[in-house]
């Protein structure tokens, strides 16, 4: 991975990972895309990203500038045997602010961010940062473009109550618990939450543990990482893998650890600029 600092102060409500890419995979793949509570936004160098849903074959799209919504089930990136770029993990507030749109509207949904309604700012991003010479400059220019769009957003975030019950979720706290906490009855944080993201409740609580899990298998034997991450066991934990991210926990490590160590790497480089 590239060197970067990190996502500046003013973003990080909206913008949970900005990722510049340079990874050489040795041979043409597919790697997955898993699940997670942000959307995913990346920026390609060298050939537009191709990403279906492998299960569908008519759904391969191929974008200089790849949006995509909240999911259940992994989507394939496809290679050629090496990428580069700049991925993006927004927030659901992230959405409304930078994508001016909830992040519903996108939810399973793989778009073209030249063809999608979001902000001609984002989808003239594409072409300039191929005009730029060098890292540095083209992570400046993603920030000052998203800090333009946050500064010019006014209040467009989720409301209050929504916000908070993702967070709780996010954090392992049971469906019932939550909509207490927000004094909501369980259909109605259900009706809130899927209109603001795209998912149940209960299907972003499942995203959530998953995105959890992934920052800590390989650091620690499967039943501990089970046990940290809220499973009721080890094959709680496998079913939820297999149901989710298309494989087991075991399979996606054997098979994505190089590019999954650099982003570790990476992400860990730029927490020492906080």
């Amino acid at each position: 991975m590239i060197p970067a600092p990190a996502v500046p102060t003013a973003l990080r409500p909206y913008v949970a990972a900005r990722i510049p890419y340079d990874v050489a995979f040795g041979a043409p793949g597919v790697h997955r895309g898993l699940p997670s509570t942000t959307l995913t936004l990346v920026l390609p160098l060298d050939e537009p990203l191709r990403v279906s849903w492998p299960d569908w074959s008519d759904s391969l799209h191929a974008a200089w500038g790849s949006l995509s919504g909240l999911h259940t089930a992994p989507a394939a990136v496809h290679h050629d045997g090496a990428q580069r770029g700049i991925q993006l993990a927004l927030t659901v507030a992230g959405a409304r602010v930078l994508l001016r749109r909830p992040a519903s509207d996108l939810a399973g949904a793989l778009t073209d961010v030249d063809q999608a309604v979001v902000p001609l700012a984002l989808r003239e991003l594409p072409e300039r940062l191929h005009d730029l010479p060098s890292w540095p400059a083209r992570v400046a220019l993603v920030d000052r473009t998203l800090a333009a769009l946050a500064a010019a957003s006014g209040d467009l975030a989720p409301r209050a109550e929504v916000a908070r019950a993702l967070a709780l979720l996010t954090s392992g706290a049971a469906v019932a618990g939550v909509a207490a906490e927000v004094g909501y009855s369980r259909r109605r944080l259900s009706t809130l939450v899927r209109a603001e993201c795209g998912l149940t409740p209960k299907e972003f609580q499942r995203v959530a543990r998953l995105e959890t899990t992934r920052q800590v298998l390989g650091r620690r034997p499967l039943a501990e990482v089970a046990a940290v991450c809220g499973y009721s066991d080890q094959a709680h934990l496998t079913r939820e893998w297999s149901a989710l991210a298309g494989c087991t926990p075991t399979t996606w490590l054997r098979d994505e650890f190089p590019f999954v160590q650099d982003r570790r790497d990476d992400q860990d480089a730029g927490s020492e600029h906080d």
